[in-house]
């Protein structure tokens, strides 16, 4: 029986660290990648989090794309603790998420309306970089099926959550639906993105 076997992702590719196993010299350099990627991560969350772009029916942030996209490059465990260390910026009371500090910021805002949304970010990214480590990342199909399956945990435990503050059928009207048009366009963006990005770095 064969197994399947880890493929590189696109950060592993770009930026390769070898010899990482324990009493290595370079632990403390994949350490400081690690650190250095996810912190680059959670910059690019809040920037995609500010920026509001105007759309059908409603307008749109481009943070669920970044998610996906990053965990794609990341692979599972990076994509997923970048998403833990941007929530741990949020908890501790800086203005990453959307609408802060408008509508407040820290703990409060992550346990109102938006925080089934901030935990699907972690599933999400972690699912897209599980499937991009064997390969998903690089063709159109896989990507798009990558990608749909990622927007629908972020949505999934947005509107789970939403549900049990104002009811399924309204956590449905306010919190799915009006997102359908952007998903699609965010998952068409990623199916050009990523295998492009593997066929640019095959070239060079």
């Amino acid at each position: 029986m064969t197994t399947m076997t880890n493929m590189p992702t696109l950060a592993a590719a770009l930026w390769p660290v070898s010899g990482t196993g324990v009493g290595s010299p370079d632990t403390g350099r994949a350490w400081g990648r690690a650190l250095a990627l996810a912190f680059a991560g959670s910059l690019l969350m809040t920037l995609s989090a500010k920026i509001q772009i105007p759309f059908w029916p409603v307008p749109m942030t481009m943070q669920t794309f970044v998610v996906l996209v990053l965990g794609m490059a990341y692979g599972w465990k990076l994509g997923a603790a970048t998403m833990l260390m941007y929530l741990a910026e949020g908890a501790m009371g800086f203005p990453v998420f959307a609408g802060t500090p408008e509508r407040g910021i820290g703990l409060a805002y992550m346990t109102g309306p938006t925080g089934g949304y901030l935990i699907g970010f972690v599933v999400g990214a972690a699912a897209c970089g599980w499937l991009a480590e064997r390969g998903w990342d690089r063709s159109v199909g896989k990507v798009m099926l990558a990608m749909l399956l990622g927007h629908a945990l972020i949505l999934g435990f947005g509107a789970g959550w939403l549900a049990t503050l104002m009811g399924w059928e309204k956590a449905l009207q306010v919190g799915l639906m009006p997102f359908w048009a952007a998903t699609l366009f965010k998952t068409a963006l990623a199916v050009m993105v990523l295998p492009l990005a593997w066929r640019l770095l095959g070239k060079r």
